[in-house]
């Protein structure tokens, strides 16, 4: 499978991985396998770490509480568990960069570091000077959340290769259906 890493932080890549959950929801980490390699392909860890069923399950209740922190309104406070679970992840070590005498850099961790990457992320995520760049994409059916570096911050999609580019597309189909058509060059010009 192939992943997508366009939120600007690795905690909301993370959330990302089941999409539109207001329809299909689909899951992106279907197996054990998929999660290790999704820590590989966001270049949390070189190789995959290993991942037995149970720590499946964590991870995936780890991505479930950091979607229901980002989802509860800014007015009420967060759900104290959550909080808890994901304090608790974050306080583990992190994978750990090595440099060989060949100039080669290896990222090394196992499952616990790779969730302490993803947790501390997503603590990061709400720190208050990130709080008016965290924002939801506004795709028609995506539920992806990402922190907009946007020199204006004006970002409006997660990415322009799916939900920019199909928003831009609806919107020159609905320009074209309201701009009347010029004449053809057989049709007479009215004098």
């Amino acid at each position: 499978m192939t992943f997508e890493f366009v939120a600007g932080n690795l905690a909301l890549d993370f959330v990302a991985t089941v999409a539109e959950r207001r329809t299909t929801a689909e899951e992106r980490l279907p197996t054990a396998g998929d999660l290790a390699q999704w820590f590989v392909d966001a270049g949390v860890v070189d190789a995959p770490p290993a991942v037995d069923e149970t720590a499946y399950r964590l991870a995936l209740q780890l991505r479930e509480s950091i979607w229901g922190l980002l989802t509860t309104d800014a007015d009420r406070p967060l759900d104290e568990s959550a909080v808890a679970d994901l304090n608790r992840q974050a306080a583990s070590p992190v994978p750990v960069a090595s440099l060989d005498a060949d100039r080669r850099v290896t990222t090394e961790g196992d499952l616990p570091a790779c969730l302490a990457a993803v947790a501390r992320a997503a603590i990061d995520a709400f720190r208050p000077e990130n709080a008016r760049h965290l924002k939801w994409c506004e795709g028609t059916d995506c539920t992806r959340p990402f922190l907009d570096a946007s020199r204006a911050s004006n970002r409006r999609w997660c990415g322009m290769a799916g939900c920019g580019d199909r928003a831009k597309a609806a919107a020159y189909r609905a320009r074209k259906r309201a701009t009347p058509p010029l004449p053809t060059p057989q049709q007479s010009l009215p004098r």
